[in-house]
């Protein structure tokens, strides 16, 4: 897929999904059983992975995908101060504000609002109620949550929030899903390693999948690094 930010969001979801659908298409055409495809990516990678089996949830004219393997994917952007941020806020490469460094240049965002995307301030109240009950520092197994200091409260900044709102969508956003999706979506492997900022993503998205009775397989990689 073409790179941003020369290349402007969604165009990278939308080149992985026109690859896949095309595949699934001509896929006996390659000596492929397309009742057999697998779907994987690491990092980004296992972001586009997570939104390509959600739009083809309601697909009729293809097969389905048959599985998914999502390894240490990213997969929201509303809370950066979940145990694995502060645990592996300075980790080399994949720093907590490395991460939103990336995000806000993907989408060729100032700079600027950086601190507000760290602090949660982007995300309006309402927005908060609602993925309270997919993101939420309270699904972390206890064994993950080792000197976990729960949030302080911020103030809500309008103009950022207007400025981020592509981070709010569910082709950015993946685990913001509702259910009514989540629960067709096909069986499962997460991989997710100890010293990585985007840990908890895996573990919050394996929790939703088994909730919603999606078949899951998850290795967790200890003294592995994103």
């Amino acid at each position: 897929y073409h790179l941003s930010p020369e290349h402007k969001y969604p165009a990278q979801t939308l080149e992985c999904l026109t690859a896949t659908v095309h595949f699934l298409k001509t896929a006996e055409n390659y000596g492929v059983d397309p009742d057999r495809i697998i779907v994987c990516g690491d990092s980004a990678g296992g972001t586009f992975a997570a939104i390509i089996c959600q739009e083809l949830v309601n697909r009729r004219d293809i097969p389905k995908i048959r599985a998914q393997v999502l390894i240490y994917p990213f997969l929201q952007a509303l809370n950066f101060n979940l145990p694995s941020h502060q645990q592996n806020a300075f980790i080399a490469f994949l720093s907590r504000e490395r991460a939103v460094y990336f995000i806000l240049k993907y989408l060729k965002k100032d700079l600027s609002m950086m601190e507000a995307v760290l602090s949660g301030s982007h995300v309006p109240e309402s927005m908060n109620l609602k993925s309270r009950k997919w993101i939420n520092a309270d699904f972390i197994p206890e064994i993950f949550k080792l000197g976990y200091k729960p949030p302080l409260p911020t103030s809500f900044s309008p103009q950022v929030h207007e400025e981020t709102k592509e981070l709010f969508e569910t082709r950015f956003s993946p685990l913001l899903a509702e259910d009514a999706v989540v629960r067709h979506l096909p069986d499962t492997c997460i991989i997710t390693c100890e010293y990585d900022v985007l840990r908890d993503d895996g573990l919050l998205y394996k929790k939703r999948l088994e909730d919603n009775n999606v078949k899951v397989t998850w290795y967790h990689i200890e003294g592995g690094f994103h």
